[in-house]
Order: structure tokens, then C-alpha cells, then sequence
């Protein structure tokens, strides 16, 4: 690991067992990653296990990006190519590789113009998620950010609403306007969007629900809203042409 950091192989973060030694390789490792920006986190030895597909992982895993990912500003950039109001989708926390290919799946389907991840806690660029996203991640920019609540702020710059999917919100999704410029964010499995997420957004939308289960998977959840702002806009288009 410690001559793949030094020749600059993309590695998107690096997972150390809280119990591992802290011999020199170790902190080589931390110094390097640290000094190329790249996020280490210490997990527990049996949460480690379950990252690793080795039977020796050795306490050390290193996250490589199935593919490059982007930059806010080529965000902006591509929207204002395709002459269309901004539309993103901000993932607070999706750490299943499933949800998160199925999200980008969704999101290339729809039209969307780009998906925002956190980079700590949270799935990355992974073989399995290139995987899951059935072709969708070599279309679809990912930018992906050190932290969620200032990108939002970055966002507001630019003139974008946020719009945050939760089951706390009180208006139905439907009634978002999805055909100004928008950011949807949608949170992790289970956790929902975090409390200070939720204070930067500009609206809380809920799905209604009328059985006894009363939450929908992530990527469910992020599906239903991307595909409410692409018929919203599709509508808009055709009553302008007309």
C-alpha cells in the first residue's frame, strides 16, 4: 500500500482496524494519505471484516475509484452545458454500494445532472457499485466532498434550492418545485438525512405512505423524487412549446 500511495494510484480512502499496531508502515501509511488528502478512518476489528473480501486483510483495506470523479464546479459547468436549470442529487451518508449504484442508475435515467457523496462514512466509486450501476457510472458525474453542510452552502451560491427528502418533512414531494434550479438530498440507510443537513435545506419533503412501514429504502426514496423532478420538467418543456 504504502508504494501505491507514493506512486499516486487514485485511492479514494483507506480503513485501518482500531486494534492494529501502530508500527512505522502504519504511519507512513496515515502520514502519505494524509499529506495526498485522502480520508483514513479507524473501524472496529468487526466492522473491519466485513469491508474486507480477504481472509488476511491484515488490518489495512485501500479504496481505489472504479472511476475519476468530478468537481462542484464541473457540476455547474455540465448543467449550464445542457441549458437546463442545475439538477443534483446529494447523497448524506449512502454506505451500501448497492443503493449507491442503483441511485446512479436512476440518476442517468433521469436526467439528473449530478450526484454529490461525502467522502468519510459513506460509499464510494467502488468496483461494486460500478457494478450495481449497470453502465450509469461511466456517464454520470460524481463529485464527491469532505462535507455535506458547506457544499450545501456552496450551492445556495449559486442560486440552487435545497430540497431534503425525510420522513419528518411536512409537504408531499409532489409539491416541491422541482423545475427551478435544485439540489434533492436524501440520507443514509436507516439514519435518514443528519440534523445539521436538515437545517440547511430550504424544504423537507416527505413520501406519503400508506402501509405500516414507515420509511422507504434509499434508493427508492432518491428514485421517486429524481423522477418527480424529470416528469415536472418534462411538463414544463412541452407547455412551453406549446
Amino acid at each position: 500500500m504504502v508504494e501505491a500511495l507514493r506512486a499516486g494510484r487514485p485511492i479514494q480512502k483507506i480503513l485501518l482496524a482500531r486494534n492494529i499496531s501502530r508500527h512505522s508502515i502504519i504511519g507512513e501509511i496515515v502520514h502519505l494519505a494524509k499529506g495526498k488528502g485522502i480520508p483514513v478512518e479507524y473501524v472496529p476489528a468487526e466492522a473491519f471484516r466485513k469491508h474486507s473480501v480477504a481472509l488476511r486483510h491484515q488490518g489495512v483495506i485501500a479504496y481505489t475509484a472504479a472511476k475519476a470523479y468530478h468537481s462542484l464546479e464541473d457540476l455547474f459547468r455540465i448543467s449550464k452545458e445542457k441549458g437546463e436549470p442545475p439538477l443534483y442529487c446529494i447523497l448524506d451518508g449512502i454506505e451500501d454500494p448497492q443503493n449507491l449504484g442503483a441511485i446512479l442508475r436512476t440518476a442517468e435515467a433521469s436526467g439528473t445532472h449530478g450526484i454529490i457523496i461525502r467522502t468519510r462514512r459513506a460509499a464510494g466509486l467502488t468496483d461494486a457499485v460500478a457494478r450495481a450501476s449497470a453502465g450509469a457510472i461511466e456517464y454520470l458525474p460524481v463529485a464527491q466532498v469532505a462535507n455535506i453542510a458547506q457544499t450545501i452552502i456552496r450551492l445556495k451560491e449559486e442560486g440552487i434550492w435545497i430540497i431534503g427528502v425525510n420522513p419528518t418533512g411536512r409537504e408531499d414531494y409532489r409539491r416541491a418545485d422541482f423545475t427551478m434550479p435544485v439540489a434533492i438530498v436524501v440520507g443514509g440507510e436507516g439514519k435518514g438525512i443528519s440534523e445539521l443537513v436538515k437545517k440547511k435545506c430550504d424544504y423537507l419533503v416527505s413520501i406519503p405512505m400508506r402501509g405500516k412501514i414507515s420509511s422507504l429504502n434509499a434508493s427508492v426514496a432518491a428514485a421517486l423524487a429524481m423522477y418527480e423532478a424529470f416528469h415536472q420538467r418534462q411538463a414544463a418543456t412541452h407547455h412551453k412549446a406549446n
